[in-house]
């Protein structure tokens, strides 16, 4: 076909990467990224390619799931979660999907627990009877 440019020679295999379909793949995923927090790799190196794959993929999660994710299975509480939102009835009203993260609380998560922004700041389901 004339005109659409084939991409495929210049992309790059990314390692052990594979699809995300449960919470176990996530934590997977999730501890992968975590890694890349302390030392980001330059984009367009084999590491940065990897990191954009996965945050890609990981960020099918949602916001909630994210935070579920780090408290159960990297070592973080809901009372750490609590202090960071300003109090233990925050902390539970956003992991029982009764209220929104504000971007200062999204900023405050990812500063204190090396989460992407973008991962947090993705739009997620509250329930129905919401405030």
């Amino acid at each position: 076909m004339q005109g659409i440019a084939d991409t495929t020679q210049h992309a790059r295999p990314v390692g052990n990467v594979r699809p995300i379909r449960t919470p176990a793949d996530h934590r997977w995923a999730l501890a992968k990224v975590d890694r890349y927090f302390a030392h980001k790799p330059a984009v367009g190196t084999p590491d940065g390619d990897r990191l954009e794959v996965l945050l890609t993929l990981i960020a099918a999660a949602d916001p909630v799931e994210i935070l579920h994710v780090a408290i159960t299975d990297r070592g973080r509480s809901q009372s750490a979660l609590a202090h960071l939102l300003g109090s233990r009835a925050r902390a539970s009203e956003i992991l029982n999907r009764k209220r929104a993260l504000s971007l200062g609380q999204i900023r405050a998560i990812s500063a204190a627990w090396n989460l992407p922004i973008a991962l947090l700041a993705a739009p997620y389901r509250l329930e129905d009877n919401a405030a």
